[in-house]
């Protein structure tokens, strides 16, 4: 049996049950800007080049265009001198309190001590709309506030009885259950029931708003890209090797191209490591310098140094710590120089209210009812960021700018000033400010 590295990093506790819903369709609608041209304008040359078309008027003689890509429109568009001006058709609502019931229990995105300033940075306009995020987990699961933010995916768990699915890797990235019998992964190794991990992190990332359905995600436009890397045993640093290559748009041998690549990579995983193994960090240079990918990572809860813990001690991740409900440093969660940021992670315990709350299932093996559940973990503070991550990008977008790289994303995510014996890096992390840095760079 192959060594795994260890996976969900987190804890548990139930609340509310709803039914199952179908699967969207993957297809992405069309992005919309506004273009004003001057007299004389060639229209027909620009709609062309800008690979544009008309589908309204807006006010003062200007048009409504629909895009596939608006920030390329609009780059190809201000360039002409034809053209008085062109930007996005922003949609602006009001975010304050979305109609999701268990908002109030999200405390992890508004309270003012623990929470993330999430409102105030939908305010600013993004919702990740046209953003997609790799959550490299245990795959996906039925969810009906979830479905329609799925796009794509694949199942990369080489080990048929780890995956329980029969097979090696294939296109099925459904998360099958992780639950295992005692001392099936080693000697001394307790059963437990399915985590559904990969579907909590998933939440957290791009839950539906405003849907009068559960709660919400950080950025409940974005898709998320579902990799099944973990299964009942964890996952092989082979399998995760593969998965963030494949996310991120490389090749990997045997398996078809992924048509759907993520700028944002959401790893909720991790073992014990002195250093970075050499399969793990290729991976991770391959998706970062090569494809543009911002790779965020947890940071591992064991109350000790990240540094020992990988991908947490891998170069060019956003290593993600964890905090209470009232911003301290989570008891459980890793420190050190190698953090670069905390997010909410919660405590369940004594209050199990005081984790975070998101999407889940109730079965113990398979999958049974939707549900929703607070856990525990570093794993659940780094969705918040990956979501954050996705906003920023999605406000340059909005803003008519190129997209951050990941080293300007680090650069510009901004946190809430934390103690320094918290040791969480920049701090807690802050969607408006992060967001506010986002659109202010050139």
């Amino acid at each position: 049996m192959r060594a795994g590295i260890a996976a969900l990093l987190g804890a548990v506790m139930a609340l509310t049950a709803v039914p199952l819903t179908a699967v969207a369709q993957d297809e992405e609608p069309e992005q919309e800007i506004i273009v004003k041209f001057r007299e004389g304008a060639s229209r027909g040359d620009a709609l062309e080049k800008s690979r544009t078309r008309a589908v309204a008027d807006a006010v003062d003689g200007a048009e409504v265009l629909a895009s596939r890509d608006a920030a390329e429109s609009i780059r190809v568009l201000m360039a002409r001198g034809d053209v008085e001006y062109a930007e996005p058709n922003m949609v602006l609502e009001s975010t304050a309190v979305p109609n999701d019931p268990l908002w109030p229990q999200q405390w992890h995105y508004w309270e003012a001590a623990g929470g993330i300033n999430l409102s105030q940075a939908w305010d600013l306009g993004p919702n990740g709309f046209g953003q997609r995020v790799a959550v490299i987990d245990t795959g996906r699961t039925v969810h009906p506030d979830m479905g329609a933010n799925y796009i794509g995916g694949y199942d990369f768990i080489s080990n048929a009885v780890f995956a329980k699915d029969g097979n090696a890797r294939d296109n099925n990235p459904m998360d099958q259950g992780d639950w295992r019998l005692a001392n099936q992964c080693g000697p001394g190794t307790a059963a437990r029931p399915s985590s559904w991990h990969g579907l909590h992190v998933s939440g957290t990332v791009a839950e539906l708003r405003n849907n009068l359905t559960g709660g919400t995600g950080v950025a409940p436009l974005a898709k998320v890209v579902p990799v099944r890397v973990l299964g009942t045993c964890g996952g092989t640093l082979a399998d995760i090797a593969a998965g963030i290559v494949w996310a991120a748009g490389g090749p990997v041998a045997g398996v078809p191209a992924n048509p759907n690549p993520a700028k944002t990579l959401s790893l909720s995983l991790g073992g014990a490591s002195a250093v970075c193994p050499a399969t793990l960090q290729s991976a991770i240079n391959t998706a970062r310098n090569t494809y543009g990918a911002t790779v965020v990572v947890a940071a591992g809860n064991d109350a000790a140094n990240a540094s020992g813990t990988t991908p947490a001690n891998c170069v060019g991740v956003i290593t993600v710590g964890a905090t209470d409900r009232q911003a301290n440093r989570a008891s459980y969660s890793n420190f050190g120089a190698t953090v670069e940021i905390c997010a909410p992670g919660g405590e369940t315990s004594p209050v199990v209210a005081n984790g975070v709350l998101s999407t889940l299932n109730n079965g113990p093996t398979v999958p049974g009812a939707s549900i929703y559940k607070h856990y525990q973990g570093t794993s659940m503070a780094t969705p918040h960021v990956s979501g954050v991550v996705a906003l920023m990008q999605h406000a340059r977008v909005l803003n008519g700018k190129a997209p951050l790289t990941p080293s300007q994303v680090l650069l510009h995510l901004k946190a809430k000033v934390l103690p320094a014996a918290a040791q969480c890096g920049k701090g807690l992390l802050n969607a408006q400010a992060s967001v506010t840095a986002a659109i202010a760079a050139p």
